[in-house]
């Protein structure tokens, strides 16, 4: 039965949102200007997620009225181990979306105050479990693009509208919402930049009715699984937790990806869909030369839609063929069907 709530509540949300970004890109490309809008939202979601963690647990603690959107940077510092520790990463309380979207206006030098904030958002969790999940998360974030202007001043105002424009998204605290709104924010938008993109948006997004399908059939019986894994993964990792639910993936999500920005897309859609960075294990390589997986328990659960007919080593490589992956077959894909090697992969 259709939650008609849940889907005004939706309908509202995508409409707003695709208004919003439609306006912001201007001239720049579509496909382009995603990586802006995305990146804007996930640098919103964890100002917001750290804020209400550390707010939440103060007010438990009887300080009701405590905001660590206030508080100095100097007293913030004391606990970044700590919250490193449980959360992955720290931002200063000076560099929170909402801040720094205050005093954008008149910041002459925005470009390079967000640079600045993501390069230290990334570098907060060097060192940590989730170092691997942050590094180089805003690479396509390019704040000195001539796309989104030909001078500072041009690039700053773009910025300025960017920064409000997500900030004024109807996102809120995710329980104020009956739907996942960060998450299906990402997704609506997701599907919108790749289908106007065509044939190159589908390298990035298999559309939401084929990643569901493609899980269900995977998942007949089943209750629950131990874990998913995707070879070539981006959107379709998450699909298992829309159908049995976030309790039923016992040990999280797991893939990897030789192309940075899909990989980093897939990092992002992970933090917006509010998985934890001790809950998935993403690895940027290839995954056919060189599997990052191998010592795993065996996944339950294998959901991909590889990139097809694309050319690989296949035969130019003598040492693949005694690769326990391909010796079964006993011959190597074609080097112009690394699809064919993809599967072999997800066999084995």
């Amino acid at each position: 039965m259709v939650d008609t709530k849940k889907e005004q509540e939706r309908d509202e949300l995508h409409r707003a949102i695709w208004a919003i970004a439609d306006e912001l890109r201007g001239a720049v490309d579509g496909w382009d200007f995603k990586n802006y809008v995305l990146g804007t939202m996930f640098y919103r979601y964890i100002s917001e997620n750290l804020c209400n963690y550390i707010n939440s647990g103060e007010a438990d603690a009887g300080n009701a009225d405590f905001d660590f959107a206030k508080m100095p940077d100097e007293d913030a510092e004391e606990a970044r181990d700590g919250l490193v520790e449980e959360k992955g990463f720290f931002v200063l309380p000076s560099e929170l979306l909402c801040n720094v979207r205050a005093n954008a206006a008149n910041d002459e030098n925005l470009n390079e105050t967000l640079e600045r904030v993501f390069r230290h958002i990334e570098e907060s969790a060097k060192g940590s479990e989730a170092e691997s999940d942050f590094a180089g998360l805003f690479d396509d974030y390019d704040v000195n693009s001539n796309k989104v202007g030909s001078a500072v001043a041009k690039r700053n105002e773009k910025l300025v509208k960017l920064l409000n424009g997500v900030g004024e998204m109807n996102l809120g605290d995710v329980k104020d919402h009956s739907i996942d709104a960060f998450g299906d924010a990402y997704e609506y938008l997701m599907t919108m930049y790749a289908s106007n993109a065509g044939k190159s948006g589908g390298e990035f997004f298999t559309p939401a009715d084929v990643s569901e399908l493609l899980t269900r059939l995977g998942t007949v019986g089943k209750t629950e699984i131990n874990k998913v894994y995707d070879p070539a993964c981006g959107s379709l990792l998450l699909k298992a937790e829309k159908i049995l639910g976030k309790d039923a993936i016992r040990n999280g999500f797991y893939g990897q990806e030789i192309n940075i920005t899909t990989y980093n897309l897939c990092c992002i859609n992970m933090f917006l869909h509010d998985v934890g960075f001790d809950k998935f294990g993403t690895a940027c390589e290839d995954t056919l030369i060189s599997p990052q997986h191998w010592d795993d328990e065996p996944f339950e659960l294998i959901v991909s839609n590889p990139p097809y007919s694309i050319k690989w080593a296949g035969d130019e490589n003598p040492l693949l063929i005694s690769d326990p992956r391909f010796v079964p077959a006993g011959v190597l894909a074609p080097k112009s069907k690394a699809d064919m090697a993809f599967i072999m992969h997800s066999l084995s």
